[in-house]
C-alpha cells in the first residue's frame, strides 16, 4: 500500500470526485433499497403475519394462484383439516373494503371488493382501497376475517388483532391513525358499526392498513359489498407435515411457503420487479464507474509500475497495491452514501414508506463494494502487462 497511500495524498482532488461519485450511487441505491422495501412491507406484511407453515390458495383452472381471485369452501377447508400430518388449519378472508369514524350507515362501504368469492374486476377492488382520508372520512382498509388461533406458537401481531365478538373489530396501528380510532370508538364497516377492540401493530395489505374481523362478521361484509357470501375463504394458514403435493392436488389448492406465496399478490410482483430492476441497474453503474474510473488511471501510471517492476516489485504486491487503494476509495464513499441513507431515511420515515434494516443498508453496501472491486480489478491489466524493460528505455 506505499504507492497506494502515496497517490492519495498526491492526487486528492481524483479521489474525492471518485468518492463522491461512489457516495452518490451508495445514497441513490440505499434510499431506493429503503423505499422498496418499506413498499413491500405495506404490500405484504398482513400475510408474512399468518402463521403456520404454508399458505393454501385455490388453484385456477386457468392462470396462476391469486388472493384477489382464491375462494376456498368449507369442504376444502375441512378436507385440509383431516388431511394426515395436519396439526391446524387457519381460514382467513381477505376484503378490501371502505372504514368510518362514528355512525355512516351505508356511506362507509366499498361496493367493489377483492375478496374470495368477490365478482368485481381489479381495477374495482383496487379504487376500493385506494382512498385514504380521515376525521370522519371514509379510509381504505384491508379487511382481514378469522378466529384467533389456539396455539400460544401461532401467535403474531396479525392473529393478536382477532376480536372476541362479532360487533367487534381489531385495528392496525396504520389503521387506528388513519381513522383517529382508539379502543372504545365505534366505526362503520359496509353498513354496520363495530366497537373498537383492540389496537394492535402495524399490519398492511396491498397498501391498506389491516382490519381484523370475525369470520361471521367478515362474511357479512363481503356479502354486502358484492361477495359471493357463504362460507368461502381466501386463504388457508396450514401448520403440520403433511403430504402436501397430494393433498393440495386432491383439493384443487396450492399450498405454497409464505415467500413463496407473496407470487400471488399482483401488485407486490410488478412493484418488486420494477423497483428491483432499478436497483439491480444502479449497481452495474457503480462497478462501471469505479471500473473505468482505475481504468484511466493505472493507464496514466503505466510508467510508475514499470519503473517499480524494474526496482524488483512483484506484480502480486502492485496488484494488491492497487485493489487496496480501490477499496480504499470505495469504503470512504460507501461509508458517507449509508451515513446520508440512515440520516435522510430516519427523516422521511414519517412521510414516506421507507423501511432501515440490515437488508437495506449493509447488505446494498456490501455488494457496492465487492463489484466496486470487481470494476476495479477489470484495471488490473495495465499493472499485469507492464514491461520493466520500458523504465529502462529499451524502447529507444
Amino acid at each position: 500500500m506505499f504507492v497506494a497511500w502515496r497517490d492519495l495524498r498526491f492526487a486528492r482532488g481524483r479521489f474525492l470526485l471518485i468518492g463522491a461519485v461512489v457516495a452518490l450511487i451508495t445514497l441513490l441505491v440505499g434510499f431506493l433499497a429503503g423505499l422498496t422495501g418499506g413498499l413491500a412491507s405495506q404490500n405484504v406484511s398482513a400475510v408474512l403475519g399468518l402463521p403456520g407453515d404454508r399458505l393454501v390458495l385455490q388453484d385456477p383452472a386457468s392462470g396462476s394462484p391469486s388472493f384477489g381471485t382464491s375462494e376456498i369452501d368449507a369442504e376444502t377447508v375441512q378436507a385440509w383439516r383431516e388431511a394426515p400430518g395436519v396439526s391446524s388449519v387457519l381460514p382467513v378472508g381477505i376484503a378490501q373494503g371502505r372504514a368510518q369514524l362514528g355512525g355512516a350507515g351505508s356511506a362507509g362501504f366499498s361496493g367493489a371488493a377483492e375478496s374470495s368469492g368477490a365478482s368485481g374486476s381489479a381495477g374495482a377492488s383496487s379504487s376500493a382501497g385506494a382512498s385514504v382520508s380521515s376525521g370522519g372520512s371514509p379510509v381504505g382498509v384491508a379487511l382481514f376475517g378469522f378466529s384467533a388461533p389456539s396455539g400460544a406458537g401461532e401467535q403474531t401481531d396479525l392473529t393478536e388483532l382477532a376480536p372476541a365478538e362479532d360487533d367487534e373489530v381489531g385495528l392496525s396501528a396504520g389503521a387506528a391513525k388513519d381513522l383517529d380510532a382508539s379502543v372504545g370508538d365505534r366505526i362503520s364497516i359496509a353498513g354496520s358499526e363495530y366497537r373498537v377492540a383492540k389496537v394492535g401493530g402495524d399490519a398492511w395489505y396491498s397498501h391498506t392498513p389491516v382490519v381484523a374481523m370475525t369470520p361471521a362478521s367478515w362474511q357479512a361484509a363481503s356479502q354486502r359489498m358484492g361477495g359471493s357470501g357463504g362460507d368461502a375463504v381466501t386463504v388457508l394458514a396450514v401448520s403440520g407435515s403433511p403430504d402436501w403435493d397430494a393433498v393440495a392436488s386432491s383439493t384443487k389448492t396450492v399450498a405454497q411457503p409464505t415467500l413463496a406465496s407473496l407470487g400471488a399478490l399482483e401488485t407486490f410482483k410488478s412493484e418488486i420487479g420494477s423497483l428491483g430492476l432499478m436497483i439491480a441497474m444502479l449497481f452495474g453503474i457503480s462497478a462501471l464507474v469505479v471500473g473505468a474510473f482505475f481504468t484511466v488511471w493505472t493507464m496514466q501510471r503505466a510508467g510508475d509500475i514499470a519503473v517499480l517492476k524494474a526496482l524488483g516489485a512483484t506484480t502480486g504486491s502492485l496488484v494488491r497495491d492497487a485493489l487496496g487503494q480501490a477499496l480504499v476509495v470505495l469504503v470512504l464513499g460507501i461509508g458517507v452514501g449509508l451515513a446520508l441513507v440512515v440520516g435522510l431515511g430516519t427523516l422521511a420515515g414519517g412521510a414516506l414508506p421507507f423501511l432501515l434494516s440490515p437488508l437495506t443498508t449493509a447488505l446494498p453496501a456490501v455488494i457496492m463494494a465487492v463489484l466496486g472491486l470487481a470494476g476495479a480489478a477489470f484495471a488490473l491489466r495495465s499493472v499485469t502487462s507492464a514491461d520493466p524493460l520500458t523504465a529502462l528505455g529499451s524502447h529507444r
